[in-house]
C-alpha cells in the first residue's frame, strides 16, 4: 500500500496522523526527548512522554510546540519526520502530500516554519490549513453551504473559535488557553490550597477523572500523590470535583470571552443561522465534562459536543485531502 497523502493535526499536546482510507493511524503525545551531549533525538511520542519529569541532566524531554505553533524548529522537524516515516514506512517510493493543521491566528512567519519543517521532513507538498476549518469538516459540518456554522476547537495550547460560511472563515478569534493552561491551574491550586507539589501528568489525570466545567454535588473525588511542600516528603491528599471546578474557572472564563467576541463580530444573517444550528464544540479539551452546557448558559446559544471531538481536526485533514478539489478554495494554496 503506497501512502500518497497524510493529514497531520500537529497539536500542542498530541499529534494525530490521518491516512485517507485508513483513518487515524497515529495518536501520540507531542513530546520529544533529546540527548544534550550530542543533540540527538532519543524518543518521540508515547515513549518520550514517559520520560517527562523523570530525565537525568543529560536528557531533556520537551514539547516542541507551544500555544499551537513551533517553539523549537529543529526538534519539530525531527518529530514530523518520525510521524511521516511511521505512517508511510521508511522505504517509500513516493514522497507523500501532507496537510498540516495550524491555529487560525498564526503569523506568516510561523506558517512558513510549518511548511519548511514538513517539506524537510520528507513531504512532496505541504498544505497548511487553519484548524477551525478542518475541525468543522471533521465534525461533519457542510462548510461550503451559504450558511453560518460556528466551531469551537479547544486543544492543548489554543482555543480556536470561528464562524464559517461558503468554505471560508467570516469571523474568528484565538485564545492561547487550552488543556495545558487548565492542567497548570489545577497544579497551582493544589500547591496553594494543599501545600502539595504535583507534576503536569498528575494534573492531567485529575482533570480527566473528576474535572467539570460546572459544579457537581456528586462529582466524586480523587487521590492525589505528590510532594509535601512543608516537609518535602511524599504525601497523598483527596481532592473533590468541586475544587477542580473552582481551580479552572478563570481559564474557562477566557474561553467563553473568546466565544462572545466572535459572536459580537458575526454578521446578523449568520448569527440567525448559528442560533438555529447551534455551536459545535471539538478538540481534546472540549470533552471536559459540562463544558458545552457552560458555554450555552453563558452565551444563550445552543452548544453541542462533536462526535469524537479529539479526532475532528485529523479527520477533517483526511477528508480535505481525499476531496482536495472540492475544498481547494477553503484549503490554503499549495506551498
Amino acid at each position: 500500500m503506497f501512502i500518497k497523502k497524510i493529514g497531520i493535526d500537529l497539536g500542542t499536546a498530541n499529534t494525530l496522523v490521518y491516512v485517507p482510507g485508513k483513518g487515524v493511524i497515529i495518536n501520540e503525545p507531542t513530546v520529544v526527548a533529546v540527548s544534550l551531549s550530542d543533540n540527538r533525538v532519543l524518543a518521540v511520542g508515547n515513549e518520550a512522554k514517559e520520560m517527562l519529569g523523570r530525565t537525568p541532566d543529560t536528557i531533556i524531554a520537551s514539547r516542541p510546540m507551544r500555544d499551537g505553533v513551533i517553539a523549537d524548529y529543529k526538534i519539530t522537524e525531527a518529530m514530523l519526520k518520525y510521524f511521516i516515516n511511521k505512517a508511510g514506512g521508511t522505504f517509500r517510493l513516493f514522497r507523500p502530500e501532507v496537510m498540516v493543521a495550524v491555529p487560525a491566528g498564526i503569523t506568516s512567519t510561523e506558517r512558513r516554519a510549518v511548511v519548511d519543517a514538513t517539506i524537510n521532513a520528507g513531504a512532496k507538498a505541504a498544505y497548511v490549513v487553519k484548524e477551525p476549518v478542518l475541525a468543522a469538516i471533521g465534525a461533519g459540518i457542510p462548510i461550503n453551504e451559504a450558511a453560518g456554522h460556528m466551531i469551537i476547537d479547544i486543544g492543548g495550547g489554543t482555543s480556536e473559535v470561528a464562524v464559517i460560511s461558503l468554505g471560508g472563515i467570516v469571523a474568528c478569534a484565538s485564545a492561547r488557553v487550552g488543556g495545558n493552561k487548565i492542567d497548570q491551574a489545577i497544579a497551582e491550586y493544589i500547591r496553594k490550597k494543599h501545600n502539595l507539589a504535583i507534576g503536569e501528568r498528575m494534573a492531567e489525570e485529575i482533570k480527566i477523572a473528576i474535572g467539570s466545567a460546572l459544579p457537581q454535588k456528586d462529582g466524586g473525588s480523587y487521590e492525589v500523590r505528590g510532594r509535601d511542600l512543608i516537609n518535602g516528603l511524599p504525601k497523598t491528599v483527596e481532592i473533590k470535583s468541586l475544587e477542580i471546578t473552582e481551580a479552572i474557572a478563570e481559564q474557562l472564563r477566557d474561553i467563553i470571552q473568546t466565544v462572545k467576541n466572535v459572536l459580537q463580530e458575526t454578521p446578523p444573517e449568520l448569527s440567525a443561522d448559528i442560533m438555529d444550528r447551534g455551536m459545535i464544540l471539538s478538540g481534546g479539551s472540549g470533552s471536559l465534562r459540562n463544558l458545552a452546557q457552560l458555554i450555552e448558559h453563558a452565551t444563550g446559544v445552543p452548544c453541542y459536543l462533536a462526535d469524537e471531538p479529539h479526532l475532528c481536526v485529523a479527520k477533517g485533514a483526511g477528508i480535505a485531502l481525499e476531496h482536495l478539489e472540492v475544498y481547494k478554495r477553503s484549503v490554503m494554496s499549495k506551498k
